[in-house]
C-alpha cells in the first residue's frame, strides 16, 4: 500500500522553541502556590501559525460553512523520534507545509492540524484555528480526498504500524478532538481513521486499535452519555474515496448481483450500483454514490461458520490489512472466525465469531455503541 504523502522522511531536528507557551499534552510543574492563575483554556495552548513561523499560503484557502461531519485521524509516517520537546513539533510542522507545498504542489498544510509525540497541538493549514474557534466553518483541506471539505483532519507524528503512540501524544489528539467536538457539536462516535477512505497504510495498525479507547476518552470528557450515541456510524465512503472500505463496499454489491470489480476505486460503476440499490431499497440515490448508514445496514449479510462467497471475501479483505493473519479464500475459516472474534473484543461486542449488523459496523471502520459502554 502506499503511504502517500508521507513517504518523505526526515530524522533532522532544528527549531527555535516558542517562549512563553503553556502547551497541551505534556505534564506541567504543579503550582507552588494556592493563588497561582488558572491554566488557559485548551484552544489558547494551540501552537499557532504564527507562532511557528509558518509560510503564507500560495492561494486562498476555501472556508465551508455548516459542513463539518467528522474527524479523519493520520500518522505522519516520520520516524518516531524521542524528542518531545516543543522544537521538534515546530520542526514537525514547519518540514510537513515544506513537504505540502513545495513536494506536492499544494497551497498551504493538507491537515487542519498536528500533534507532535511529545504531544504539542500545533494548527496545521491557515485559518484553521479561527474556523475551529468560530465553530460554524471550516478551512478545506487536502488530507483525505472526499473529506477534505467536512472533516478535520489531524496529523500525529510518527509511524505507528508496528509500534503504539506514546501517552503524551495520545493526551494532546484526545484534548484537541475534545476541543473540536465541543466547537462543532460533535460527538466522540464520528472518529475515523485515514484508511477509512483512502488506500493508505496510515494511520498505522497499532495506532487504530487504540481508536475505541480514544473515541472513550473524548465521550467522558464530553460527558456524552452510551446511551445518546448512535447504535452504529458506518463510515460513508464516496466517489473520492478509495481503499479497504470502497473494496468491501463493491464485494457486497456483487452479493446482490451487482458487476462491480472489487477495485477499492470508486469508479462510475460502482456508483452507478449503489445508486440502483439505493433506489431498488426504498432510498433516495445519493450524490457521488455515497454510500450512509442506511445502506450499508441493507447491503451487509449476516455471516458465520457456513458463510462463502463475495461476502467473507469482502470481509476478509477488509480484515487484512488491518493486521489480521487470514487469507482472502472466500471460505469463513477458523483464522476468519478468530479475526472477527478479536474485533468483537476489540469494539465491547459480544465475540461470538459470527458477523452481524454491529459486527459488520466495527470491521468496517465504523463505532458502535458497545464500544462506549465498557
Amino acid at each position: 500500500m502506499t503511504l502517500d504523502r508521507r513517504t518523505l522522511i526526515k530524522t533532522g531536528v532544528g527549531a527555535a522553541a516558542v517562549g512563553g507557551l503553556t502547551l497541551p499534552g505534556v505534564a506541567q510543574a504543579a503550582p507552588s502556590t494556592a493563588d497561582a492563575p488558572a491554566p488557559r483554556p485548551f484552544i489558547d495552548q494551540i501552537i499557532t501559525g504564527t507562532s511557528w513561523a509558518a509560510r503564507a499560503p500560495s492561494g486562498t484557502p476555501t472556508l465551508n460553512t455548516g459542513t463539518t461531519q467528522k474527524v479523519v485521524i493520520h500518522h505522519t509516517a516520520y520516524p518516531n523520534s524521542t524528542d518531545y520537546s516543543v522544537n521538534q513539533a515546530i520542526w514537525l510542522a514547519r518540514d510537513i507545509q515544506n513537504l505540502h507545498m513545495d513536494g506536492n504542489g499544494w497551497l498551504d498544510s493538507g491537515q487542519h492540524f498536528t500533534v507532535s509525540r511529545g504531544g504539542f497541538v500545533l494548527e496545521g493549514r491557515a485559518g484553521s484555528l479561527a474556523a475551529l474557534r468560530g465553530g460554524t466553518q471550516q478551512v478545506v483541506g487536502a488530507h483525505s480526498p472526499g473529506e477534505n471539505g467536512r472533516a478535520i483532519g489531524i496529523e500525529n507524528e510518527g509511524i505507528y504500524v508496528e509500534e503504539a503512540p506514546p501517552r503524551s501524544m495520545l493526551a494532546g489528539l484526545t484534548a484537541l478532538c475534545v476541543e473540536i467536538c465541543q466547537r462543532y457539536g460533535l460527538g466522540a462516535h464520528v472518529l475515523f481513521g485515514h484508511w477509512d477512505f483512502r488506500e493508505t497504510q496510515c494511520p498505522g495498525i497499532e495506532f487504530y486499535k487504540l481508536f475505541p479507547k480514544v473515541r472513550r476518552d473524548v465521550a467522558r470528557a464530553l460527558g456524552q452519555r452510551p446511551s445518546t450515541i448512535p447504535a452504529r456510524t458506518w463510515p460513508n465512503v464516496l466517489s473520492p474515496s478509495t481503499g479497504p472500505v470502497v473494496r468491501l463496499a463493491q464485494y457486497l454489491l456483487r452479493t446482490h448481483g451487482y458487476p462491480v470489480q472489487p477495485t477499492g476505486t470508486f469508479d462510475p460503476g460502482t456508483v452507478t450500483a449503489v445508486n440502483d440499490f439505493q433506489v431498488r431499497n426504498g432510498m433516495p440515490a445519493a450524490g457521488l454514490g455515497e454510500v450512509l448508514g442506511g445502506t450499508w445496514d441493507v447491503l451487509v449479510p449476516a455471516l458465520d461458520g457456513r458463510s462463502t462467497g463475495d461476502a467473507v471475501l469482502g470481509l476478509q479483505s477488509i480484515l487484512l490489512p488491518k493486521g489480521y493473519p487470514v487469507e482472502l479464500t472466500g471460505t469463513f475459516d477458523v483464522a476468519t472466525r478468530d479475526a472477527v472474534r478479536k474485533v468483537q473484543r476489540l469494539h465491547g461486542l459480544a465475540p461470538t465469531g459470527k458477523v452481524d449488523l454491529a459486527t459488520w459496523c466495527a470491521v468496517a471502520g465504523g463505532i458502535v455503541r458497545q464500544e462506549f459502554q465498557r
